[in-house]
């Protein structure tokens, strides 16, 4: 790693960054509705976005500096078995052509702006409502702490911020000021401002991994020698080579699973799902996101030709921002860098606002305020996504980068449980609420209490997602087994409950809401009272 700073590097890095801050306080200004005073304007963009916009924001969201970093640092570390994130972005789209379409449908019809304002309008109850929502925050939080972590990393590859004896603000006051600049246009425009910014970042993406895809395998001699050195150092180091071993294929075929069937229970991806006009977009949407898993797949053997380059670092999450300084011209590899630092900028900006959405529906109105105008819940709103950024800085300045990724998968776990109550629901009512709280509970708690069995190198507690799986003997991804024990005491509680003749809540949908599209006759966004009146 460069000792000095990367003076070319970083001055294409400076560019793209202001370019893009420009663009995310004039996205203010783009589809400007008549009333900005709401959540569906402020934290959905009016609800108005097409094909293309929603599939740059979708991608903008879930592929992220994390991503960039973070994947091809798994194949760089484990081999083979880091390339779980590969299937289950695949299996991920067919899953999601099932279910997203319904729920953009009654969340048009009913005004909802979040998972948690579905589940309680489905099951009528609050409670539940409140456990999807507590659930949603707590799982976003260490995801935008990562989007710092990317753009970090970044930074000190270019080697700004000063060397390990610097003054702590000086070294951190390059994160400080992208943070300032992201929570002031996020604040000011919204939704918009990511999905206006997300152009530039996956163009920036592609032209990265395209460049990097054929560049870097002709000054490394050729695919051959690249696999050849990657199998050479896992086989030296008694990790049997490039392919898992018989345990690891368990760990390897449940994370993919259960990351496919989390991806879209995090608010960030249900808030660019929502943004969409109708529900037709969501459906071409399905159909042309598996670029993005193209795209991946290429993204995660930059971490092959990381070792093959002979890349050597502490901090696994520097190996591919090192790689870039090692083997591209400075120009280009300012151009790489800024494809991370916009990559980070993207998703934490649609993770504050869906994480703010959540806390002003589901908390604020529903517990503080239940008579709290629009225009409140949209000031509320702004203020909270400002807190949650300032949380994730905290989190990602006092703690190891490690704890974070760490959480992040923790959080993984959680957001899981909240699939039965969301997925479920937009299928059938049959599931009473009390069963599905149940179930929520027992997940949560022994997701967490595995997760805080798992210990690690750096770490006694909370070092990793996998443990021995209860019955089977094999080691598998927590959150898939704690999904499953859900499913089976929701299921379990749900005949008791029955049987009890317990008192269901008051579904206000119906069969009818869950195909309805914006053009359908007598399709009209349905307003709760405290919204009534104003414009949507």
């Amino acid at each position: 790693m460069n000792d000095g700073v990367n003076g070319v590097a970083l001055a294409v890095f400076i560019f793209f960054f202001v370019l893009v801050t420009a663009m995310g306080f004039l996205a203010a200004r783009w589809r400007r509705a008549a009333n900005e005073q709401s959540l569906d304007e402020w934290g959905l963009g009016g609800r108005s976005f097409g094909t293309w916009v929603t599939w740059f924001l979708l991608g903008g969201d879930l592929y992220t500096a994390y991503t960039f970093v973070a994947v091809p640092a798994a194949i760089y570390a484990a081999g083979a078995a880091g390339f779980f994130a590969v299937p289950y972005t695949i299996l991920v789209y067919p899953l999601i052509f099932t279910f997203l379409p319904r729920l953009w449908s009654v969340s048009h019809k009913h005004g909802y702006v979040t998972t948690s304002d579905f589940v309680r309008g489905r099951f009528g109850s609050k409670g539940l409502s409140l456990a999807v929502a507590v659930t949603g925050i707590l799982a976003t939080m260490p995801y935008i702490a990562l989007q710092l972590v990317g753009i970090q990393a970044v930074l000190d590859v270019m080697g700004v911020g000063g060397g390990k004896d610097t003054n702590w603000f000086i070294k951190d006051l390059p994160l400080l000021i992208a943070f300032g600049v992201l929570a002031a246009y996020t604040y000011s425009s919204g939704l918009r401002a990511p999905a206006l910014i997300a152009f530039v970042k996956d163009t920036l993406i592609y032209i990265v991994i395209a460049v990097a895809i054929i560049y870097i395998p002709i000054k490394l001699g050729g695919f051959d020698d690249i696999f050849a050195a990657a199998n050479d150092k896992f086989s030296e180091s008694g990790k049997g080579g490039l392919v898992p071993d018989h345990g690891g294929q368990w760990t390897y075929a449940t994370l993919a699973l259960g990351s496919a069937l989390a991806l879209f229970m995090y608010p960030h991806s249900i808030t660019a799902t929502l943004s969409s006009r109708s529900r037709e977009v969501i459906r071409r949407n399905t159909t042309i996101l598996p670029l993005y898993s193209l795209m991946l797949g290429l993204l995660a053997l930059l971490g092959f030709m990381a070792i093959a380059a002979g890349v050597k670092v502490e901090n696994g999450q520097l190996a591919i921002p090192q790689l870039f300084e090692n083997m591209f011209p400075d120009w280009f590899a300012g151009v790489a860098f800024a494809a991370i630092g916009i990559g980070a900028l993207v998703p934490a900006a649609i993770m504050s606002i869906a994480a703010a959405n959540l806390f002003t529906r589901n908390i604020y109105k529903d517990f503080i305020k239940p008579d709290a105008t629009p225009a409140q819940e949209t000031k509320v709103s702004k203020l909270t996504s400002l807190l949650v950024k300032v949380g994730a800085l905290v989190f990602v300045l006092g703690m190891d980068k490690t704890v974070a990724i760490n959480f992040q998968l923790l959080g993984g776990i959680w957001i899981l449980q909240t699939f039965p109550a969301l997925v479920g629901g937009l299928f059938t009512r049959w599931f009473h609420r009390w069963a599905l709280l149940g179930g929520w509970a027992v997940g949560m708690i022994y997701g967490t209490a595995a997760a805080y069995g798992v210990a690690s190198p750096t770490q006694k507690h909370f070092g990793g997602s996998s443990e021995e799986i209860p019955g089977i003997g094999e080691i598998g991804y927590i959150g898939l087994t704690a999904f499953v024990l859900n499913v089976v005491v929701t299921v379990v509680l749900t005949f008791v409950m029955r049987a009890l003749k317990a008192p269901d809540g008051v579904d206000e949908t119906k069969p009818g809401d869950y195909t309805a599209d914006a053009g359908d006759p007598g399709v009209e966004v349905e307003l709760p009272p405290a919204t009534a009146g104003t414009s949507h």
